[in-house]
């Protein structure tokens, strides 16, 4: 049986489509195709490559590895890009508006491709916090045999015979602003945080869903904890692209792993490794565009049954590459599946089940202190699900390190990140107050922007952990403190933080999972008929766009839900 009856290739209709497909074959002939390749499957590598941030500017090198891989292994591999946003570059500025937004210009433009070029498989590559979700997303709906593939993560700076990274410098500012440190201090922390290539080094969101899509089963073996610039990291790219080829000749499609259980064990590894809230809303715009049906409630279940186990930045010592070199995310994947905390079962990438690939994997070296399941940092995750009459379809916490798990206080109302930050630099904002920030969610942001940049001020400042931040926008993954973020209803749809007023009373519990205002519904009924919703910030253009379209916070922030359901 020849090759091409072997595999289900979609582009057949070019080859085989006689004299009407010579213009299609003359114009793949421009870009290096021969006779042959006509006869071979054609298999899109999606490349992040990008000068505008370190997370993806090597990943040329890593798309062209991926390319031989296909190649080598009998498919016809062509390279194509996708953009790239820089979140730590747009943190605190107008430009992270376009973040969360970037995740869904990324899903649709690699869709569009693979779709208008009826490829037949898929490799996508992502590097900063975006990439890795609109890569998946755009797996899930395009429906070829596909392996994701993570950039890698960043080495850790030195400063002073300590590690630091990116998150050290938003701190810095704010140790910078309380004087305890001076200007060259601050100086050197800026040169020192980002050596070179690749994404930020914690669990912050780029390691988080790296980890998570491992878990998932949608990217090989051992992949998500080798480093950037590193041969394990190449090599991973081109095993990438004969894992796809491989993948087509099983007839093993996203779907067939992508199941409610595989992402039961993402969900799984992102709470053990004490991940990024951020996943919370990638993994369920996965799931949708997966057509599998993940809830907060799944979060909650999954988080009072899994420990976390790891001593990761932001709120530990390590990060990625010290992972790495004792074993990394697939060793922890060996010890979960052991205790009883995974699906063995679950089919990958490679063909075989999670339990059969573990069963291959070396286990965390000894006498390492990074993942301790004897000695957890909590007996429970630490990404815990808030409801209350402030966040009725509720809000998400990270609480890892947190001495304070609970403060009641005076709110301080702010319409916009700007102001906020601007009160907390001019000292208006004191030990026990809840500091809220509204008007910042998926519409109203636009883009749910994330606030790395305030949150680091107020641990800069000592304020961490007795001034409760809220918002209906985003935090970082290096973001630790007393935060809470994704409220919903967002204030732009009506929810009830955008009813909130200064000094009423707020109290927040992650023990208790609560999030509620000292307001009675009869004020708050009197208070809804005074208020009207302003008008969207942004009237043309792609955010326009993304703010009529995107769905709450709560069910992934998506947007290609009817209207009915968002």
């Amino acid at each position: 049986m020849t090759q091409e009856k072997d595999l289900r290739i979609k582009s057949k209709v070019i080859s085989d489509g006689g004299a009407s497909r010579v213009p299609n074959r003359a114009m793949l002939r421009a870009v290096g195709f021969n006779d042959e390749d006509f006869k071979k499957p054609m298999i899109g590598i999606a490349s992040t490559w990008s000068e505008v941030t370190p997370c993806n500017v090597h990943i040329d090198e890593l798309a062209r590895r991926s390319k031989k891989g296909a190649d080598d292994a009998g498919g016809k591999a062509m390279i194509f890009n996708t953009i790239t946003v820089s979140d730590g570059i747009s943190m605190g500025t107008e430009g992270m508006r376009y973040s969360l937004t970037s995740r869904e210009v990324i899903a649709d433009s690699i869709e569009t491709v693979v779709g208008g070029e009826n490829l037949d498989g898929l490799v996508a590559i992502g590097g900063c916090d975006k990439n890795m979700p609109g890569c998946m997303i755009a797996i899930a709906r395009s429906q070829v045999p596909s392996v994701f593939v993570y950039g890698g993560t960043i080495a850790p700076g030195k400063l002073n015979g300590k590690n630091i990274d990116i998150v050290s410098a938003f701190e810095g500012v704010g140790q910078h602003n309380k004087g305890n440190i001076n200007d060259e201090e601050l100086h050197q922390i800026e040169c020192h945080a980002c050596p070179g290539a690749g994404s930020c080094g914690g669990m912050y969101t780029a390691n988080t869903m790296s980890s998570a899509i491992e878990a998932m089963g949608m990217s090989l073996p051992g992949s998500s904890s080798n480093p950037a610039t590193t041969e394990e990291k190449r090599a991973d790219c081109e095993a990438a692209g004969t894992a796809v080829y491989h993948l087509l000749e099983k007839g093993i499609y996203p779907k067939d792993i992508m199941t409610k259980k595989a992402f039961e064990n993402a969900i799984t590894v992102v709470m053990a490794l004490g991940g990024s809230t951020n996943a919370i809303l990638h993994l369920m715009a996965i799931a949708h565009a997966a057509d599998v049906d993940l809830t907060l409630e799944d979060f909650e279940r999954i988080q009072k049954e899994v420990p976390h186990i790891a001593d990761l930045r932001p709120s530990g010592k390590y990060v990625m590459q010290h992972l790495h070199e004792v074993g990394g995310v697939q060793a922890v994947m060996k010890m979960l599946l052991e205790e009883g905390y995974l699906h063995g079962d679950c089919l990958t990438v490679t063909g075989k089940t999670i339990a059969e690939n573990l069963a291959e994997a070396p286990a965390l070296k000894e006498g390492q202190d990074i993942i301790s399941l004897d000695n957890p940092k909590r007996k429970d995750g630490p990404l815990v699900i808030l409801r209350g009459n402030l966040a009725e379809e509720g809000a998400v916490a990270k609480v890892s390190g947190l001495k304070v798990t609970s403060l009641t206080g005076p709110a301080r109302v702010f319409n916009s990140e700007e102001a906020a930050t601007e009160a907390v630099l001019n000292d208006n904002i004191k030990p026990g107050d809840v500091l809220v920030i509204r008007y910042e969610g998926p519409k109203g942001g636009p883009g749910m922007p994330e606030m790395l940049s305030l949150s680091a001020i107020l641990v800069g400042k000592g304020l961490g952990e007795n001034v409760a931040l809220l918002t209906d926008g985003r935090f970082s993954g290096g973001t630790h403190g007393l935060v809470i973020g994704h409220i919903a209803p967002e204030a732009q749809v009506g929810g009830n933080i955008a009813l909130l007023q200064d000094d009423d009373i707020v109290t927040v519990d992650s023990e208790k999972q609560l999030i509620s205002m000292d307001v009675s519904d009869e004020e708050l009924a009197k208070r809804r008929e005074l208020w009207q919703a302003p008008a969207l910030k942004v009237q043309r253009g792609v955010l326009a766009k993304y703010a009529r379209l995107v769905s709450s916070s709560a069910k992934g922030a998506v947007t290609d839900l009817d209207e009915s359901e968002r």
